[in-house]
């Protein structure tokens, strides 16, 4: 068996962030027609449009490094993003609809911080000054978007939920 690299470990988890990044483009739309909230909408509908940037920078990412854009299926996206569907379903048309809504866009954000968190680390280790500079800016993006997401549940739609109770 040929042995694996951080090289090799960066280009599967690149392929795994781009896979998800995909989903997540797929999934935003439906969140947005989902949610009640005014701005819980806007907050999908922006996310969507960043994401749509995140994908060309990985796409750049993965031309640094000399390889074809390409993903492979994230069980993990895919269970967050069942979750949603699930919430969706079963709330659907209830006080709770919203807060559970971002709350799956919240995990989607925390795995999304954590993947490109370390994606940066290891390009830095790599020497791959470029792509820190890319994933950083994702990077970056997700912290601000989860930051937004949790002043809105604070602010507005977790008190929603509870109020109907």
């Amino acid at each position: 068996m040929a042995t694996k690299t951080l090289d090799d470990l960066f280009y599967e988890t690149l392929k795994d962030i781009y896979y998800a990044e995909r989903q997540i483009l797929k999934a935003l739309p439906k969140m947005a027609r989902a949610a009640q909230d005014d701005k819980l909408k806007s907050a999908f509908t922006e996310h969507k449009d960043e994401t749509e940037g995140q994908i060309e920078r990985l796409k750049q990412v993965f031309e640094i490094i000399g390889k074809r854009a390409r993903g492979k299926t994230c069980d993990a996206i895919e269970g967050i993003i069942s979750e949603g569907e699930e919430i969706m379903e079963e709330f659907k048309g209830t006080p709770a609809l919203d807060a559970g809504l971002l709350a799956a866009a919240q995990a989607v954000e925390h795995y999304e911080i954590s993947r490109y968190g370390t994606l940066r680390a290891w390009a830095q280790q790599l020497g791959l000054k470029e792509a820190v500079k890319l994933l950083d800016e994702t990077l970056s993006e997700e912290s601000k978007t989860d930051e937004k997401l949790t002043k809105l549940a604070e602010t507005a739609v977790n008190t929603a939920a509870q109020k109907a109770a």
